[in-house]
């Protein structure tokens, strides 16, 4: 196998046709990993961070895409070193991160994806991954460790997703319980008194109006709740406008849009990949806040994936009480931290030791301050 490096935009976008088809062709299958989301990533994302693909190649077949970027050094964060990560980390909600290899060639290519990268003697800190199943991360770790490297794995946190396979819409309504199935029929009910209108976004004029609608719907819902980070940045929000109109374009977009007496009154932005619905994001007016129109619009999104044929409702990482409310199987992600043997590698594993203390300690402060001003009735800031 040729192992090539790819270190400039330029050379990640003639990738296009060939990392789709490699990535289909894997068992890390996934939105977050096509083309689309981490190019964008890295043309709006990046922060600073030096490109590093690594591709594999059996001739002229493509077998193997490492999405990778060097960190740089963050002494605001106590991280005083440069490391490997994904692609398409932060806080841009990616899901599912991997190595990216041709199904069948699995053991040849981590084999020497792990020899080059046992070289370089870089830590890597790969996440967020899904644990078990065939994560090649996972894979990529077990080999790097019978290199005498050292790593640590955490749980990053819980995906809930609904297994629709086989579901009709009252198929899978009957499966809920009693309590939440009537609440949800209920409100729905509610909103005969008013002018319904539930839009999907399928020109690239309404993906212009229903991302509008969607930004400002979620700021109006987290102002004064202390804020959200799905889209507090610049660099968020042209990640979004472009990564939509490319969805659009893909057939992947699912942006909703409810209007009720013609007036934007909530929103869900989704995907669907690969026969996969991707719940990203909502956000909806506080004035109907006793509407319950989030309940509304994933039960109503629900519906709409079973119809055109989805096999999964991906609730994404969260464990909100909503999610549980429609759920009951979970993913778990995970985090790699792996050294590289010798002092190099033994002074990182301990100054990210130390990082981990030191925030740690920070939020345990924080929630005892918050505690303790609540149990006092002492306002916050003063």
């Amino acid at each position: 196998m040729i192992l090539e490096k790819i270190e400039d935009t330029a050379g990640f976008g003639k990738l296009r046709g060939e990392w789709n088809e490699l990535l289909e062709a894997s068992d890390s299958n996934c939105l977050f990993l096509t083309w689309e989301w981490l190019y964008t990533w890295w043309k709006h994302l990046s922060e600073g961070r030096r490109l590093l693909i690594l591709t594999l190649r059996r001739g002229e077949q493509l077998v193997a895409i490492a999405p990778l970027a060097l960190r740089p050094r963050r002494l605001a964060r106590l991280l005083p070193f440069r490391a490997l990560e994904f692609l398409g980390t932060g806080s841009v909600g990616s899901d599912y991160l991997d190595v990216i290899i041709r199904r069948g060639m699995e053991e040849e290519a981590v084999h020497a994806l792990a020899e080059y990268l046992a070289s370089e003697k870089r830590m890597l800190e790969l996440a967020p991954f899904r644990i078990g199943g065939s994560c090649s991360a996972e894979a990529l770790a077990g080999h790097l460790k019978e290199r005498d490297w050292s790593f640590r794995q955490v749980r990053f946190g819980v995906c809930p997703f609904i297994n629709l396979s086989g579901h009709s819409w009252q198929s899978y309504l009957a499966t809920l319980g009693g309590e939440h199935r009537h609440n949800f029929k209920r409100r729905l009910r509610q909103l005969t008194k008013f002018a319904v209108r539930s839009e999907l976004a399928v020109s690239e004029e309404q993906r212009r109006e229903a991302l509008e609608a969607l930004l400002a719907l979620h700021d109006l819902r987290w102002r004064g709740r202390g804020g959200s980070n799905a889209f507090h940045t610049s660099g968020l929000r042209v990640f979004h406008e472009e990564l939509s109109q490319l969805a659009l374009q893909r057939g992947w977009l699912k942006l909703f849009l409810l209007r009720l007496d013609g007036q934007p009154a909530a929103s869900l932005y989704g995907f669907m990949y690969d026969r996969r619905f991707y719940f990203y994001q909502q956000g909806f007016h506080p004035r109907h806040a006793r509407h319950s129109l989030g309940l509304i619009m994933t039960g109503l999104t629900i519906q709409a994936a079973i119809e055109q044929g989805a096999k999964e409702y991906d609730f994404l990482r969260g464990d909100e009480e909503f999610k549980f409310r429609w759920a009951v199987d979970v993913r778990e992600l995970g985090r790699l931290e792996l050294y590289p043997p010798g002092p190099r590698g033994l002074f990182w594993n301990h100054a990210m030791r130390w990082r981990r203390a030191v925030t740690g300690v920070g939020r345990r402060l924080l929630t005892d301050a918050v505690a303790e001003r609540v149990a006092t009735g002492v306002p916050r800031g003063a």
